[in-house]
């Protein structure tokens, strides 16, 4: 029989070296070493030494072994009590758990039935703008379960009672083995929940529980926007197993306005201006969220025209003070007139072309950019 190397040799650490240095050492050089990383011509050799580095560790990862390895040498440790067999791989296992637990099981160990966070639910809630702006307290009604009065939650028939899962042995989850590694699945035959039903109950079927409606009293924060979503904790559907419950989720939809048009916190509305009010000027009054708002429509104001009220938008939910309100006027013209009002309106127009340019500000540029792009 060959003679062993040196443990800490082995390993590449001095004799001195930390808890900390050698399981760091074994990481590098296991990862390197394993089987499943070495194919071909180089797996028999990789194996070895991978079988010599996982003895190494485990010898000099246990303080007692270590102290006996020191004094004694080989001599000092039983060989027959870990020796370097392929069977479990528990060192590496062990050194490796933070890296793969997610993959293996999430680091679970020991027996008990999986449990399963409920599921989130989804609702879609129309408001007006008034009642986005200010808030609103409401009641909804939402699908939820609630315990089956049949079988009081067992999910089996009266008289009848669920039995430990024959596959798990109640554990809800089963041992797979993969190569090397040990992985834990959910048990296929009870699903995780450790209990198997031979007879169901007929009214919920099995599941211990019944789909109902509830009303639930949700508050809407002022200022909410269209497609903003709330979150109610707890209000989802139940977990299984003794889960947590999932979160209701209500999405805001804003039902369309006769006068606003909101963007963000600011608010926009169309004006509708004479054309005397518009030529000569005057006040007029403007509907806010809030109340009329007066505006003075200087003399000769054009269709187009806009007007900005400070703070009469909407606060949003997180803004600090509250958008604006623009006003579009649009310089309505006159329909269904008269032979008299048609007279005047001619004889009126017969004089402003007789002012020429000064009447009409913008006619001028538009028919220069007219003729330029004909020419």
């Amino acid at each position: 029989m060959a003679t062993k190397r040196d443990y800490y040799e082995t390993l590449g650490v001095p004799k001195n070296a930390s808890e900390e240095e050698i399981k760091k050492a074994y990481r590098k050089l296991a990862m390197k070493h394993h089987p499943d990383r070495n194919h071909g011509d180089t797996a028999k050799e990789a194996e070895a030494k991978f079988k010599e580095v996982k003895e190494a560790y485990e010898m000099l990862s246990d303080g007692q072994k270590r102290a006996a390895y020191d004094q004694y040498g080989h001599a000092g440790v039983d060989p027959n009590m870990r020796g370097p067999g392929a069977e479990g791989f528990g060192g590496f296992a062990e050194a490796f758990g933070d890296i793969f637990g997610d993959v293996f099981g999430g680091g679970r160990r020991g027996g008990g039935r999986q449990v399963f966070r409920g599921s989130d639910l989804s609702y879609a809630m129309e408001i007006t703008l008034e009642e986005a702006a200010e808030g609103k307290s409401t009641e909804i009604r939402i699908p939820t379960w609630d315990e089956c009065e049949t079988c009081h939650g067992s999910g089996a028939k009266p008289g009848t009672k669920p039995i430990t899962c024959t596959t798990c042995h109640g554990a809800g989850a089963v041992q797979m083995r993969q190569g090397f590694f040990s992985v834990q699945q959910t048990c296929p035959t009870c699903h995780g929940s450790g209990k198997i039903i031979p007879e169901p109950c007929t009214a919920c079927h099995g599941q211990g529980k019944i789909k109902r409606n509830k009303t639930l009293e949700v508050k809407i924060r002022a200022g909410i926007d269209d497609g903003q979503r709330m979150r109610v904790t707890g209000s989802g559907e139940p977990g299984v197993n003794g889960g947590p419950p999932g979160d209701l989720y209500i999405e805001i939809r804003l039902k369309k306005h006769d006068i606003f048009e909101r963007d963000g916190d600011n608010l926009h509305c169309v004006v509708p201006v004479s054309v005397t009010t518009a030529a000569l000027g005057g006040e007029i009054n403007v509907p806010t969220l809030k109340g009329a708002a007066a505006i003075d429509i200087p003399e000769g104001t054009q269709s187009g025209k806009q007007f900005r009220l400070r703070g009469k938008g909407i606060k949003g939910v997180n803004s600090s003070y509250p958008g604006d309100l623009y006003c579009h006027v649009r310089v309505e013209t006159p329909v269904k007139l008269t032979e008299y009002q048609r007279k005047l309106l001619k004889d009126l127009d017969d004089s402003l072309k007789k002012g020429g340019e000064k009447h009409s500000p913008t006619d001028k540029g538009w028919f220069d950019k007219a003729k330029e792009f004909f020419s």
